[in-house]
């Protein structure tokens, strides 16, 4: 994923073009939306590229340097994907959303197309990247897309239940072992804090779902080395049980271990590595 010559420049810098096979390159086109005041920017601060034109120069660059092959164009729409519009207690901000999502949509499939149009006279692509877990209805309908990324919402995680346009079926969770007692009423478990990519909330710390009746210490939350949990089901806790979580996103679970056990009525009749069982974990 390319956005900058200055990457072409470290790449080349670690090993030369006559030393390496040809490296495969997609750019990346900002896809976020300058919204009318007082909104302002909406989005994720990601690619400089904003304009066909920016991504136009950087394709020829590309073109031009021994070394790589521009095979691909991506669009990460993350105010309209990775924005929960139904979320309980917060009309006026799920409206907002909600007004905001088509139009910023209606602005990227035109300046998407353009940009498409304009870098195919530069390179023939293989694949055209859009979407989003929250977005993939809206992107489908973007005849500029080759494919769509919808890897948060995957398994389902709780973060979703919180959208207009779908209704996912949780779809995998995690258990964390009890293994202290601080007092009758509070079980605490072993690690916890996976945490979910956005704005720090408890939209995306792990969710207690079994057994019921346990929350949260708000002082404490979710956290790396331990969780602390109070409630009346707390009092039934042992050392040793396991407590249920759903987490907020599908990128939790691939980061923090290494397979998936695919579960049919009470027999595991699977077992398929995360990207950190494959060594890919993010670094």
């Amino acid at each position: 994923m390319v956005d900058d010559a200055a990457q072409l420049d470290l790449i080349d810098a670690v090993t030369p073009p006559a030393a390496r096979p040809s490296i495969r390159v997609c750019l990346e086109l900002d896809a976020s939306w300058q919204a009318p005041p007082p909104l302002g920017r909406l989005g994720v601060w990601r690619s400089p590229l904003r304009t066909p034109g920016q991504v136009r120069a950087l394709a020829e660059e590309v073109a031009r340097r021994p070394g790589f092959t521009l095979v691909g164009l991506m669009a990460y729409e993350a105010q309209i994907a990775g924005v929960a519009d139904r979320v309980p207690g917060r009309r006026a901000m799920n409206a907002l959303v909600g007004w905001m999502k088509p139009r910023s949509g209606a602005e990227l499939a035109a300046r998407r197309a353009e940009t498409v149009a304009s870098v195919s006279q530069v390179a023939d692509l293989a694949f055209v990247n859009g979407g989003g877990s929250g977005s993939v209805e809206s992107t489908a309908r973007d005849g500029s897309v080759t494919e769509i990324a919808a890897g948060s919402a995957l398994f389902a995680g709780h973060y979703f239940d919180s959208y207009a346009s779908f209704s996912p079926a949780p779809a995998t969770g995690f258990a964390l072992s009890v293994v202290r007692k601080p007092r009758p009423d509070c079980a605490t478990v072993l690690g916890g804090g996976w945490i979910a990519s956005g704005p720090p909330g408890p939209d995306r710390v792990p969710r207690v779902v079994s057994p019921e009746g346990l929350r949260m210490v708000p002082r404490e939350m979710a956290g790396e080395v331990q969780t602390p949990l109070e409630g009346p089901a707390a009092r039934s806790l042992r050392v040793g049980d396991r407590v249920w979580f759903r987490h907020a996103k599908s990128g939790e679970l691939s980061e923090h271990v290494d397979e998936f056990a695919v579960v049919d009525g009470s027999s595991v009749v699977d077992r398929i590595p995360t990207y950190r069982g494959e060594g890919k974990a993010f670094l």
